[in-house]
């Protein structure tokens, strides 16, 4: 038994030690970056709608736009992955992200924000297909999930980020100047991304259409039922897991009565769980369960988690809003890796267009249910039955992950 152990120990020492270090650190940090841009406007959401004088929750409407163009770009992804690179695919993510960091800082009003989202939207879908792209070719399998979940941290990352550096900037400077602060790393990991290109885009394919029916090709992938099943619980983890991040801090400075700064904390709090539990999802779903099990104790927590927070109020102690918040990071902020992973390891030699199309499911959840969710907390005149709805949902995704898959 000992020397089993032993063995066991050494082999899996052997698989970390053939992690694809360097391209994993390279798409984390473009991932937490581009990220943080994304997040950027939910974490000072009440400063700019009083700055604009209009209402937090379009702030909702804001991530909603750049998901739902990050959809053609998740779309058109695999295409210029293939023809030009991932290397090129990801500097083209960074300098999406300049640029709506840009427009939004220097833009007028609302119609600054809203163009900032396209520009952002038009680069942020590359993100996975590309990192899958370069990751999945020298992975073992064996650690696979484990791979790719430590990619995503990038996302909760760059909210972290963004929660804990941008309101005490914004109370300092203002939210515009502190958006140009983050431009510098983007341009700089942009031109760093060039030293390894000849050595990790040595593969492209110069003929690959990239537009036309090329477009629908992931689509394609929806015929068989396994990837309908994981789409649908996609769709509905992304939606919530948007309406928990880009509501947050209006919900606990409007509703609980917390400061911007304390609410940023607790937001940072929320990115922290899912940064941390990520590879420990990864892990999960590598040795104990199978990815869609994993998926599907995701959507049990975050049905929890979304009905605790449907009932917050002015009574909540802080210590129990952020033990909430940091349970939802480790659910509706834990799942994309193991997801992604799941996308890849379904599409096989299609990796790459699985890969987009996961893109584009998540994103169009991203997409459709934050401004839906908006609206009612408006119509409704509070979040409580929103947050239900949204607990309903994933309560429903996470049963249909965890029945028995049969046949294609």
């Amino acid at each position: 038994m000992a020397s089993q152990r032993r063995i066991s120990g050494e082999t899996t020492a052997n698989q970390l030690r053939s992690m694809p270090f360097w391209p994993l650190a390279a798409t984390l940090a473009v991932q937490t970056l581009a990220t943080m841009a994304l997040y950027s406007i939910p974490a000072v959401a009440p400063e700019v709608a009083r700055d604009l004088n209009v209402s937090g929750t379009l702030v909702g409407s804001f991530v909603a736009m750049a998901y739902g163009v990050g959809i053609l770009s998740a779309l058109v992804s695999p295409g210029l992955v293939i023809r030009y690179g991932g290397v090129r695919a990801t500097q083209a993510v960074l300098l999406a992200a300049a640029g709506m960091l840009v427009l939004a800082a220097c833009g007028s009003g609302v119609t600054g924000l809203a163009w900032s989202a396209v520009v952002l939207g038009l680069g942020y879908g590359a993100a996975a297909p590309a990192s899958t792209h370069l990751l999945v070719p020298q992975t073992p399998r064996p650690v696979f999930n484990l791979v790719m979940s430590l990619r995503q941290i990038g996302v909760p990352l760059g909210g972290v980020l963004a929660a804990l550096i941008l309101p005490p900037l914004t109370l300092a400077i203002g939210w515009r100047p502190a958006l140009m602060l983050e431009l510098g790393p983007v341009l700089l990991l942009a031109v760093l991304m060039q030293l390894p290109r000849r050595h990790w885009d040595s593969g492209r394919e110069s003929g690959r259409r990239v537009f036309g029916p090329a477009l629908l090709q992931p689509f394609a992938l929806l015929a068989e039922s396994r990837f309908r099943r994981l789409s649908v619980a996609a769709f509905v983890y992304a939606g919530l897991a948007l309406c928990l991040t880009a509501f947050m801090t209006m919900q606990l400075t409007t509703v609980v009565g917390l400061s911007l700064v304390q609410a940023g904390q607790i937001l940072a709090a929320y990115q922290i769980a899912g940064s941390i539990s990520r590879p420990i999802w990864g892990w999960i779903a590598d040795r104990l369960l199978s990815p869609a099990q994993t998926l599907a104790v995701h959507g049990v927590g975050m049905a929890v988690c979304a009905c605790l927070t449907g009932f917050y109020s002015s009574v909540w102690p802080p210590w129990a809003v952020l033990t909430n918040a940091m349970l939802a990071g480790c659910t509706a902020g834990g799942y994309t890796g193991v997801a992604y992973a799941e996308y890849a390891a379904l599409g096989g030699a299609r990796r790459t267009e699985a890969t987009g199309l996961g893109t584009a499911i998540l994103f169009a959840g991203g997409m459709a249910v934050p401004p839906l969710f908006g609206l009612a907390v408006t119509a409704l005149g509070g979040y409580r039955t929103s947050y239900l709805i949204g607990a309903a949902a994933a309560l429903a995704s996470g049963v249909l992950m965890a029945l028995p898959q049969r046949g294609r």
